[in-house]
Formats: C-alpha cells, sequence, structure tokens
C-alpha cells in the first residue's frame, strides 16, 4: 500500500551524463545528444563519468531519493550539496576503486584528495549540464514522464499490483507477490510493508536499476514506457520517405532497431500493444528487413542489411 511514483530532474541529468561514454550506449537518444554535442564538448564531464562505471558502484549521494513526487531541480541539488564530507569521502573512493584506473588519474586524485572540493566539482557538473543540456528540453522529458506515471497509475487503479507489474516492464516479473528482474544481482528484499517506490526513467532507457540501501525506499529505475517517441518530431521527417515505402509504424519500428530487441521491449518503448508490434514485425520479417534470432527463452529482432541500407538512406 505505500507504493509510490517519482520523478528525479538530477537523476535525468546524471544519466543523460553517463551516455556520453564510451561504455554506454545512447540508444534513442543518439540524435539529441549529437544536437547539444557543443554544449557537452564545452563542459569538463570527468569528475562525474568516472564516478558512473558501468558495472560497479556509483557514490549514493548524487542521486538523494525523492521524497516527493515531483522534486524541483534546485531542492535536489541542495540536498547534494548539504552532503557530509566524510560520506562524499567515503564513496566517492568507493566509486572509483571500481572505475578501472579512475583514481590514479589527475581528476581521480583530485576528488581523493579534498572532499569538500570534489562536492563543488560534481555539484558544479551537475548544474552545469541541466542548465545547458537538459533544463530546455526538460518539459518534453518531463511531459514523457509524467505520461508514463499516468498510464501506470491507470492500471494499478483498474487492476491493482497484477495489472501494474504486468506491463511495467519488460525485465519485470511479478507472481504470488514476488516482484523479479530478470538479468538482475543475486539480492533479495522483504519489502515487510516499505512499500516500493517507481521512477519511470528517460536517460535510463536500456535497463532497469534496483536500488534496496538506505536511505532509499525500496526503489525501482525503470525506462519510460514510449521513449522512442520523445525525439520522434525531429526525425518524423526524415522517415517520411520510409514511412510511405512500409507505413508509419513499421517504419518507426525499423529505424528504432538500432540493437536487436524483443516484442515487449519495443512495445514499451513505442506505447503500443505487443500484438500491434508482432503484425508489423511480422511483416517486416516476411519482407526480409528483419530477422528473428532466439536467444534463451526470447527471441530478439534485428535488422537485415537490406532494412540497414532502407533506415540509412531515409535518415
Amino acid at each position: 500500500m505505500r507504493c509510490r511514483f517519482a520523478l528525479s530532474p538530477v537523476l535525468e541529468t546524471i544519466q543523460a551524463i553517463r551516455l556520453t561514454t564510451p561504455e554506454d550506449v545512447p540508444g534513442h537518444h543518439r540524435g539529441f545528444l549529437h544536437s547539444v554535442r557543443h554544449q557537452l564538448t564545452a563542459l569538463d564531464l570527468r569528475p562525474v563519468t568516472l564516478l558512473q562505471p558501468r558495472r560497479g558502484y556509483s557514490p549514493d549521494f548524487l542521486s538523494p531519493p525523492p521524497t516527493v513526487p515531483h522534486p524541483r531541480f534546485a531542492d535536489e541539488l541542495a540536498c547534494i550539496e548539504a552532503t557530509p564530507l566524510d560520506r562524499v569521502r567515503e564513496e566517492v573512493a568507493r566509486s572509483l576503486r571500481d572505475s578501472r584506473g579512475g583514481d590514479r588519474t589527475d581528476v581521480g586524485r583530485r576528488l581523493l584528495a579534498d572532499p569538500a572540493d570534489a562536492l563543488r566539482m560534481l555539484t558544479g557538473v551537475i548544474r552545469d549540464v541541466w542548465q545547458e543540456v537538459i533544463e530546455p528540453v526538460w518539459p518534453r522529458v518531463r511531459a514523457l514522464l509524467d505520461a508514463d506515471v499516468a498510464y501506470q497509475s491507470r492500471r494499478m487503479a483498474e487492476g491493482g499490483l497484477d495489472w501494474l507489474f504486468a506491463e511495467l516492464h519488460p525485465q519485470l516479473r511479478w507472481h504470488d507477490g514476488v516482484l523479479t528482474r530478470e538479468r538482475g544481482d543475486d539480492e533479495h528484499r522483504d519489502l515487510t510493508g516499505n512499500g516500493l517506490l517507481l521512477m519511470p526513467s528517460a536517460f535510463k532507457w536500456d535497463q532497469v536499476l534496483v536500488i534496496l540501501d538506505d536511505p532509499w525506499q525500496p526503489t525501482v529505475i525503470y525506462p519510460a514506457r514510449g521513449l522512442a517517441t520523445l525525439w520522434q518530431s525531429a526525425s518524423a521527417q526524415e522517415l517520411a520517405s520510409l514511412g510511405r515505402l512500409v507505413g508509419r509504424t513499421r517504419a518507426t519500428l525499423l529505424a528504432g532497431l538500432a540493437e536487436p530487441a524483443t516484442t515487449s521491449v519495443l512495445a514499451h518503448r513505442h506505447a503500443l500493444a505487443a500484438g500491434t508490434v508482432s503484425e508489423h514485425l511480422t511483416v517486416l520479417r516476411d519482407s526480409g528487413l528483419v530477422v528473428g534470432e532466439r536467444h534463451r527463452h526470447e527471441v530478439r529482432y534485428r535488422r537485415t542489411p537490406l532494412g540497414i541500407a532502407l533506415v540509412d538512406q531515409a535518415v
């Protein structure tokens, strides 16, 4: 009964910064990141990217848990700035141990040398990226996240947690009162009345993140439904000719297959019914534009060379 939804401007900003690193795939944000490349290259993002290893620990103090559904960026940043310096020192050191030589870089050594200076550097980067890159597009991002919360809340009101978790994200499974994340770590947590904080994300687009450590309420951060439509207006004209050839929805699905994906993942990203996606994929497959390949218990679709050539010609 304590399940709730919340958004986080700071979380979205940090996840956008992560997408600038070679280890992360930008996915549907590739075009957006290209459009703001001049703003990003003018900023030194290393203090934050060093502390965001692809696999490993990232400082908890950089992502304070939201206490209200729609926190303001300024309030979240103020919470980070108030972090005790002992905690900054401890969490920065722990993260740098997981960053493959990060503690031996000039920036890493500076972060370790003075926690007060480290806190100023980190909050400065986050503030700059917010102001220069994320804030101008925040109304669009916020609209996507709000739409996800409205959709999920309606499902919960109509069918309870069973309905909510049935479609929250393809990586999540709900059975007999247990929520399971596929391809997750081997961790277990009895909620014992704590409920869940559910946070849709636009820039954490490729996987579900679970947070179980204090001071967070047990939290699930998941890619927002329909995130493939976030920048769609910018690319609609470019895909118009492909849409006239194969149909608008099939053109969108084909263009969105930058990496292999299952029917359920595509349905979630494009805010479509799974049956609709399956029908369109069948047509694309029969036309030689995509192929389905079994990976363990699921079928992932990818573009064929012909499909790649068509998309490249369109864009």
